[in-house]
This record gives C-alpha cells, sequence and structure tokens, in this order.
C-alpha cells in the first residue's frame, strides 16, 4: 500500500531576518604542489531594512557554500546607524580607501537612492531610501562595499530636532508637487556634483603635498 504522507508535517519556511545580496562572484586559483586549486569568491551584502547592514567575504569551493560562510561572516560584522524622519542619512560624509572617494548627502522624500554599483545595493538593504551619492576612483565592487561601510560607521546618531520635522502641507494640485521634487532633486544633484569636485580638488592638494 502506498504511504500517506501528512501535509502538516512539512516544515514551514521561516522568514529570514536579513535579506541577501550577492554583489559579486569571482573565480580564484591558488598554485601549490602539484598544480592549482580552483575555488570561489564570494561578496555578500545583508541588511534588515532598518538600519542594519553588513558585507561579508567567503571562499570556498562551491558557490553555495562560499555565500553561506559571507553570510555568516556579514552578521559578525554588521553596522548599525540611524535613519531620519524622511529615510534619509543625518549628515553628509566623504571617505577615501584605498582608491574609492565616495560622498554621501541627505536628500528629501521623494529623491529616491542616487546611487551605483555596490554603494546602491548596502544603502537600500540599511533601509536608506532618500540619499544622493558620488563614487570615484574605482569601479572595484570589493573596495568600493568596504569603503561604503566605513562610511555608514563615521554617521552620527540622529539629533530629536532632525527627527521631529513639521510635515509639509500638501498642494491641492498634484503636478506642481512632482514639477517641485523634480526641481528639488536637480538642485541636489548639483550640490552633490559641486561638493565631490572640492573634495576631490582637497584630495589631491593632499596627495601633492
Amino acid at each position: 500500500m502506498a504511504k500517506k504522507f501528512n501535509k502538516s508535517r512539512r516544515q514551514e519556511k521561516e522568514p529570514k531576518e536579513f535579506d541577501e545580496e550577492v554583489l559579486q562572484i569571482d573565480r580564484v586559483t591558488r598554485v601549490v604542489k602539484g598544480g592549482r586549486r580552483l575555488r570561489f569568491r564570494c561578496l555578500v551584502a545583508i541588511g534588515d531594512r532598518k538600519g542594519r547592514v553588513g558585507v561579508g567575504i567567503g571562499k570556498a569551493t562551491e558557490v553555495v557554500n562560499g555565500i553561506k560562510k559571507a553570510v555568516t561572516r556579514a552578521k559578525q560584522s554588521l553596522v548599525t546607524i540611524s535613519l531620519t524622519k524622511t529615510d534619509s542619512i543625518p549628515h553628509e560624509v566623504h571617505i577615501k580607501h584605498k582608491a574609492a572617494r565616495i560622498f554621501i548627502t541627505p536628500a528629501s522624500a521623494g529623491t529616491g537612492v542616487i546611487a551605483g554599483g555596490a554603494l546602491r545595493k548596502i544603502l537600500s538593504l540599511a533601509g536608506v531610501k532618500n540619499v544622493l551619492s558620488k563614487n570615484h576612483g574605482t569601479n572595484n565592487k570589493m573596495v568600493t562595499a568596504q569603503a561604503s561601510i566605513m562610511a555608514l560607521k563615521k554617521l552620527r546618531p540622529v539629533k530629536p530636532s532632525m527627527a521631529k520635522k513639521k510635515d509639509v502641507p500638501a498642494s491641492s494640485n498634484p503636478s506642481d508637487t512632482s514639477k517641485k521634487d523634480e526641481a528639488n532633486v536637480r538642485h541636489e544633484k548639483k550640490a552633490v556634483d559641486e561638493k565631490a569636485k572640492k573634495v576631490e580638488k582637497k584630495v589631491e592638494e593632499k596627495a601633492k603635498k
């Protein structure tokens, strides 16, 4: 007789505490006596979208095992940041790590995450919804991810005055509000470009000295 399986016995999948994003998977080799050893290096970012985010690197002969190792290491090096009422960062921050130069500044509601590459995924996993940023110097995802975590570590807690902002009354015409939002985003982008250029000049002057 065929066995009857009870569906209730099947274990339901528990919701994950952190969301995972694979930033990069590289195939690396190590030369040893007798040949080469092939392994995979996985760069993974995790976050709960509520202010906690981390990055980890894992190596293994299989991609799945490498991702698991990276996730466990990312959980050991979590960074907690405080978000403002508009789901942005409390203040601007710029940092130089190896060849990467990252500049992040807060933005008003409705701006979105203006970033690219690994920086965008890390900010999204941290729960940041409105921010402007610039990344100069390198396209290496590993270096960019490390620089992004170092920049988030520099953020100070949110002040009560920043957290308790007065709500702006909504306009009767929705098209007016959308135009104002677009104008604000353009103005903020220009300001970010100007500040990024100033930071680059300072870095170049220090390097020449």
